[in-house]
């Protein structure tokens, strides 16, 4: 168990998100389906450990992971924690993007209320980053990336919101710059 579980949130650790997004991606190629992933990262969760303590900024991610499986419901649907103030979670089985919107603004609705840990009342937010398969990437490393870049971009554009990848936000491959 703790080989693929985070110690800290019990949620599913990088390497067992990983084994499940491949097996939902070789479902969604065989179904010729579509699956969507979120890469969440907590906005301003740095200044809560660093004027409160890790111990709160613990607590704050144990309830983080708790909401965070409130919303997403569906036993097929995996939330993982990274490490850090970061989580991604796969939606397997979406029909349009809109089915990936909809659980994101129910993500950040619920990350959205106040924190009550050790009678503080805390509030953070998140920045969540959408990429869905095959449009913006047929593979576990290039669908990670390209959430992860979309996440920046809601963080960029200022935070508590998401953005779905698109082709302005992929890296420029140094190989193929011009002199």
């Amino acid at each position: 168990h703790l080989a693929h579980h985070d110690v800290l949130t019990d949620l599913p650790n990088r390497a067992l998100l990983s084994d499940r997004l491949r097996q939902a991606l070789a479902q969604a190629r065989r179904d010729h389906g579509k699956l969507a992933v979120l890469f969440l990262d907590l906005d301003n969760l740095k200044p809560v450990n660093d004027t409160l303590g890790h111990a709160v900024g613990d607590l704050i991610l144990k309830e983080v992971a708790r909401r965070l499986r409130e919303v997403v419901t569906r036993q097929s649907d995996t939330v993982s924690r990274l490490g850090g103030d970061e989580f991604v979670i796969l939606l397997q089985r979406v029909n349009t993007e809109q089915d990936a919107f909809v659980i994101t603004d129910k993500i950040l609705d619920t990350l959205g209320q106040p924190f009550n840990i050790d009678q503080l009342v805390i509030n953070i937010s998140a920045s969540i980053g959408i990429a869905i398969f095959p449009d913006h990437g047929e593979d576990v490393d290039l669908l990670l990336r390209n959430a992860d870049a979309a996440m920046y971009r809601a963080k960029h554009e200022g935070r508590n919101c998401s953005r779905f990848f698109d082709a302005s936000m992929a890296p420029v491959d140094e190989d193929q710059e011009s002199p």
